[in-house]
């Protein structure tokens, strides 16, 4: 197949999508498929270029704004993606997740990896999905939507929480908010990446995922970050960061229930093809959903892999395996 593995943008992720672009040409192209590696905002790059860019390095932190471009001008004006059996799209955040590129190659007829444009709307914000993971029987913590006051947070929340950007990945903008006096802080801070603040009631407890492929649940596995309570971008992304223990050491019941919950919050949110949902199991063994993540990280340390790889699933193997999903999603224009 030609395929067009589309990357960047202008989210504070784009550093996580170049990684992820890096990890899925490469392994696309093992399996003998033509790969075109597309920049959000140059179009197809050629050879040289790709691999000074194709690195898999991801920073400690977040790229700044004047690095980060649009994706959607190199689909409407910067290369013919109609020549190509397939857009994988390896974007996290921003217009790359949120619908907006999604909707883009719908109404061009291009078949593209991931969720449609409503499942990715639906994911990528925090406040309507969790009101899915309750309509679904998913258990949540307990959430405000900014502004709201030190008393209303304290009276319906209590101390901890965490506050975050409405729709934002990679924990950016996130903070655990331990005493009232730090509350303004932390909503200031959300605010700089997001018009609208969740501040939900923190579970301490271990940090849990599960990835879907196919709408079949993978592997469970755990996160123990090292550098404090919070999975943070940093912990996330660099070598050493956090022990990611696939499968996960836990009773089988409680994995299964892993298992049935994110496959639960996959189908509630109408997502396709493949998903990861990030939980936390509190100490009486009770599971939180803290969100859905629509086109999860596919860097050479991401969880979907890894959850993918606890059950024979090699990554060139995965990645085939989104692609034919979503063929048999959207159709393919060529045989």
């Amino acid at each position: 197949m030609k395929i067009a593995v589309l990357f960047g943008g202008e989210s504070m992720e784009r550093d996580v999508s170049v990684a992820s672009a890096a990890q899925v040409v490469r392994a696309l192209r093992a399996r003998g498929h033509e790969v075109l590696a597309v920049d959000a905002e140059r179009g197809v790059l050629p050879p040289a270029d790709e691999a000074a860019l194709l690195t898999g390095r991801v920073d400690r932190v977040p790229p700044p704004p004047a690095e980060r471009k649009s994706a959607v001008p190199a689909i409407v004006s910067k290369v013919n993606l109609r020549d190509v059996d397939l857009v994988f799209l390896a974007m996290h955040g921003g217009t790359g997740e949120d619908g907006t590129v999604q909707a883009v190659l719908d109404l061009a007829g291009i078949a593209y990896t991931g969720s449609g444009r409503i499942g990715s709307t639906l994911g990528m914000n925090k406040d309507i999905a969790k009101r899915l993971f309750l309509a679904a029987g998913v258990p949540t913590p307990e959430w405000l939507m900014a502004p709201a006051s030190v008393d209303e947070v304290e009276s319906k929340l209590g101390f901890p929480v965490v506050v975050k950007p409405n729709s934002q990945g990679s924990t950016v903008g996130l903070s655990l908010v331990e005493r009232p006096e730090e509350l303004e802080a932390a909503i200031e801070n959300a605010s700089r990446y997001d018009s609208e603040v969740m501040i939900e009631r923190y579970i301490a407890g271990r940090e849990l995922t599960v990835g879907i492929l196919d709408d079949e649940p993978l592997a469970v596995g755990e996160i123990i970050a090292k550098s404090g309570p919070i999975f943070d971008y940093a912990s996330k992304y660099q070598v050493g960061g956090a022990d990611e223990i696939f499968p996960a050491d836990i009773p089988e019941d409680i994995a299964r229930r892993v298992q049935a919950y994110g496959l639960a919050v996959h189908r509630a949110l109408k997502l396709e093809c493949y998903s990861r949902a990030d939980f936390r199991m509190d100490a009486n063994g009770g599971l939180w959903c803290l969100e859905v993540n629509t086109l999860p990280g596919l860097t050479s340390g991401s969880l979907l892999p890894r959850s993918a790889a606890a059950v024979g699933i090699s990554f060139e193997e995965l990645c085939e395996r989104i692609c034919a999903a979503a063929l048999r999603k959207r159709g393919a224009k060529r045989g």
